[in-house]
């Protein structure tokens, strides 16, 4: 998959993408990376540790977040990606579900498009990023946890995003699926749904896993957000074992090696490459 003019190869290594909430209410570093210099810095810290590309955020997801409209969303990434592609060379992200603000990002320079709603929110959205010809992450969400058979049910609506998007122009090579934890599922829902992550497979699409520092994490520790790191690092080797193409996380370092020493041991058993798509 070609990412901003760079190759990811996702039959062999599973990709670190790097988390930036421009938010001030974001559930684990809301309001830490608002100001330009300090979102930059922190980019540069990412780098550093060995991330592979990121992802800019403007209104958090968390339970009970407050809604942003599209301006004030667009004001607050903008700026942060046209200077973040000005001062780096990294592929990014824009995280939103708004139409508007995914066009406004991709002027100022993003190289991939992550909806949250699977392009079942914003009717235009879908348009807007076959338009662009960029690659896009779709995440699996529901507004209620009324399955019949759970991970069958995520199939499904994973199956019904892909058809939307390939009837309004998105090509195969540019789909990338999330499965959504902590998005539309219980506690045990989410639980299920990352012993069950290579089912995603199925559909024939490289796979993002996003779990990094969530609840279903906390609630299972019985911790607050900032000590929530060894329990994502567990989520994210499961995530090389089940064939996620890419991880994407807070904590870029740790979660470097901990893919990095996964994969060795794969690889020895001569598990990679394998059922990972491009």
């Amino acid at each position: 998959m070609n990412i901003g003019g760079r190759e990811f190869d996702l039959k062999n290594h599973t990709y670190i993408m790097g988390i930036l909430n421009v938010t001030p209410d974001s559930f684990s570093d809301g309001g830490k990376y608002s100001r330009l210099d300090e979102a930059l810095f922190h980019v540069e810290e990412m780098l550093g540790e060995g991330m592979d590309l990121l992802d800019i955020g403007g209104e958090s997801t968390r339970p009970g977040h407050t809604f942003v409209p599209a301006q004030e969303e667009t004001e607050r990434v903008v700026p942060i990606i046209e200077a973040v592609k000005r001062r780096f060379d990294v592929p990014v992200s824009l995280d939103t579900y708004k139409a508007e603000v995914a066009s406004e990002g991709l002027k100022a320079g993003v190289d991939m498009i992550n909806d949250i709603w699977g392009l079942k929110y914003d009717p235009d959205m879908a348009c807007t990023i076959a338009k662009a010809g960029v690659p896009c992450v779709l995440m699996h969400n529901r507004k209620e946890t009324d399955y019949h058979q759970f991970v069958e049910d995520v199939v499904a609506d994973l199956r019904e995003t892909v058809r939307i998007a390939k009837s309004s122009g998105i090509k195969d090579e540019q789909i990338v699926l999330d499965p959504g934890i902590g998005f539309g599922k219980t506690y045990g829902q989410n639980l299920e749904m990352l012993y069950s992550l290579e089912r995603l497979l199925e559909l024939e699409y490289p796979v993002l896993l996003g779990a990094s520092r969530k609840s279903v994490v906390g609630l299972t520790l019985d911790l607050p957000a900032d000590q929530r790191m060894e329990g994502t690092l567990v989520t994210t080797v499961f995530g090389v074992m089940k064939g996620c193409s890419f991880v994407r996380v807070h904590d870029i370092k740790e979660h470097v090696r901990a893919v990095k020493m996964t994969e060795a041991i794969l690889l020895s058993g001569g598990a990679l490459p394998r059922g990972r798509f491009c």
